[in-house]
């Protein structure tokens, strides 16, 4: 039994001994084809040389196995593709041979070999060194421990194209990971009764009709070359029937190891994500070579990619500024491996600190400022309104203000949906921080591009609703949502990031730039579909519960306010959407005040100031919304 463990643990016939069992076979199948034609009683030429002959056969043929190196191979894995490495190595060798016999019979004046001899070797010699690795490999697959076979996740490949099966081959040639391929899936009808590599394909009405579908199957394994609506379908298919979804990554394909390491529980990312915009890479490329640029809030989810996205523009310099220590030290051991040969500075820094920030400006003459740092919780921000004050309106009037001072070339604001129709203070914060911004672009001795950029929720940053609902999963739940019907829009880190770079490159200055979110995502639905993915039942595994909107949250985020129209831009899906602006004069006025109410921090006053600044902010779910009553407004304003 020992001895059987020993031969388990046998990972592949190491490649001397294929070698010489292939020369054995050589030698073996030249002696029977001898033997054979002797049978026969076949008189064989030059007769007092057969040692030599028989020599020079064996010498012939070791060549090309060197040659096209039949030897190097893991048998056990042994494909259509060592068949034909087989298959060109003896005949190489019976060419090789054949052409020795033509130049023996002009010189000698007859064959040193009988063609039949030849042929009936190449024959024989191809078989047996096939049929070695055919047994090989069912003999390694025999003696694979059955309670690892039980082990395994039982998986049906969707698709039955070309992708497809070399997916399905690397499960079967990988028997050390826990997957075993139990079939194919495919939405074509014409392949009811076809198999597969010995495995049944199912289309999409067998699949359903079949009742005992866990019983055959674990998992369904998806490619990452679908489309979104194919993978949507699959995976609905899959989770409507109680199965894993897994994903590939077949467009990434190697070697096999590879694919079947790869293969990963598909997220509900990959089914949130939509086709990327297509950026002007070279242009946006041009306006940050030798530049130096600074990226505020540059430790967080956008600022981090953006400073990964600018530090393969070749620029001279990136100051990256953030307040949070270990995020921004994190960032800089990352930075400094992945890009060795870009220069980074890296600043801890308080954007509300209007000295500290014009130390840098003075020091390092920006030509491009990415302000990305803010405050974003929504709750958080409602309780404590003057820390929004502070630096959503403070932090970006410092910088505004300083670009203006030393000339920097362009201003890129990142900004957020919920600066439309703000019902809370964190949206209303930074809808006022897009006035000043704007109100800076027509100033007095202004040079600066001032440009904003809006979008929604970006999937994977810090606080996002879906690490979140990912963590109470974890917990054996229950994923808490704040309200049935509440809607949210999604789109990528990267892709939001590659918006902000093309919104620096293609702006004139003073524009709001807007993005093209796709379809809204429902957070019930999002909740559901990712507590599947997690392989339970919601409701019944992972129960939902609703804990009512959170003070300043609403159900739906827009991108354009009332009162904005938008106008296209040469991308199918950003657009720029006309504001109302305000005056520089009179932001500025407001801004000292409310910033002065903060300092005192005085809630009731900040928001009052809030609402002037912002008229459309009316709060909901919150304390608040006791000064949305026109009266009470119209009170401050007259005393304003």
């Amino acid at each position: 039994m020992g001895d059987i463990f020993k031969i388990r643990e046998l990972r592949y016939i190491p490649r001397w001994s294929v070698f010489f069992i292939d020369i054995s076979v050589i030698f073996f199948s030249v002696l029977v084809s001898y033997v054979f034609l002797k049978s026969l009683e076949v008189k064989l030429n030059f007769i007092e040389y057969q040692n030599e002959k028989i020599f020079s056969v064996i010498i012939v043929n070791i060549l090309f196995i060197l040659l096209f190196k039949t030897y190097a191979g893991i048998i056990r894995h042994s494909t259509f593709l060592d068949f034909c490495k087989i298959l060109w190595s003896s005949g190489s060798a019976l060419i090789a041979l054949l052409g020795l016999n033509f130049i023996s019979g002009l010189v000698l004046g007859k064959p040193l070999f009988l063609y039949p001899v030849l042929f009936l070797f190449f024959f024989i010699s191809i078989f047996l060194m096939f049929f070695f690795r055919i047994i090989t490999k069912q003999f390694f697959g025999l003696l694979m421990d059955p309670k690892d076979t039980l082990s395994k996740e039982r998986i049906a490949v969707v698709g039955i194209g070309d992708a497809s099966v070399s997916l399905a081959n690397a499960i079967i040639h990988n028997p050390d990971y826990p997957y075993q391929l139990a079939g194919f899936l495919s939405a074509r009808s014409d392949s009811k009764k076809a198999m597969l590599l010995g495995h049944k394909i199912y289309n999409k009405k067998q699949f359903l009709k079949s009742d005992n579908l866990k019983e055959q199957f674990d998992a369904v394994l998806i490619k990452d070359r679908m489309t979104k609506r194919e993978m949507e379908e699959w995976t609905t298919l899959a989770l409507d029937n109680g199965l894993k979804v897994l994903k590939a990554p077949i467009a990434r394909i190697i070697k096999e190891d590879d694919v079947v390491k790869g293969i990963r529980p598909l997220k509900i990312e990959d089914l949130l994500n939509r086709p990327a915009i297509k950026i002007e890479g070279e242009e946006v490329r041009s306006f940050h070579v030798n530049k130096t640029i600074l990226v505020t809030g540059g430790a967080g989810s956008i600022g981090s990619e953006i400073v990964r996205q600018v530090a393969q523009l070749n620029s001279s310099l990136i100051v990256v500024v953030d307040q949070a220590e270990s995020p921004l030290y994190e960032l800089q051991l990352e930075l400094l491996e992945r890009f060795p040969n870009q220069r980074f500075k890296f600043v801890l820094a308080d954007i509300s600190n209007y000295s500290r920030m014009e130390k840098l400006f003075n020091d390092h003459q920006f030509s491009i400022v990415y302000h990305a740092a803010a405050y974003k919780h929504v709750p958080l921000i409602e309780d404590n309104p003057h820390e929004a004050i502070f630096v959503n309106i403070g932090g970006t009037k410092n910088l505004a203000l300083l670009s203006k001072k030393y000339s920097v070339n362009r201003f890129v604001m990142v900004s957020t949906d919920k600066a439309v129709n703000p019902t809370n203070v964190m949206g209303a914060s930074k809808r006022a921080a897009e006035l000043f911004v704007q109100s800076l672009q027509n100033s007095s001795e202004n040079t600066t591009k001032f440009i904003t950029t809006r979008f929604g929720n970006v999937l994977g940053s810090n606080g996002s609703v879906i690490p979140h609902f990912k963590k109470q999963i974890e917990k054996g739940g229950p994923v808490t949502i704040t309200h049935p019907d509440i809607i949210r829009y999604f789109m990528t880190i990267p892709e939001a990031c590659e918006l902000v770079l093309q919104a620096g490159t293609m702006g004139e200055g003073g524009e709001i730039y807007v993005f093209d979110m796709g379809k809204p995502v429902k957070i019930l639905d999002l909740a559901e579909r990712m507590i599947k993915l997690s392989g339970y039942t919601p409701g019944i595994d992972i129960k939902i519960d609703f804990i009512g909107l959170r003070p300043g949250e609403k159900l739906y985020e827009e991108l354009l306010t009332d009162h904005s129209t938008t106008i296209p831009t040469h991308h199918e899906k950003i657009m720029i959407s006309r504001d109302p602006v305000m005056e520089f004069e009179d932001i500025e006025a407001l801004c000292q005040q409310i910033i002065m109410s903060a300092v005192s921090k005085d809630s009731l006053q900040i928001v009052k100031i809030l609402k002037v600044i912002v008229p459309e902010f009316i709060s909901n779910n919150s304390e608040f919304e006791v000064l949305d009553r026109i009266s009470e407004r119209e009170v401050y304003m007259n005393e304003i």
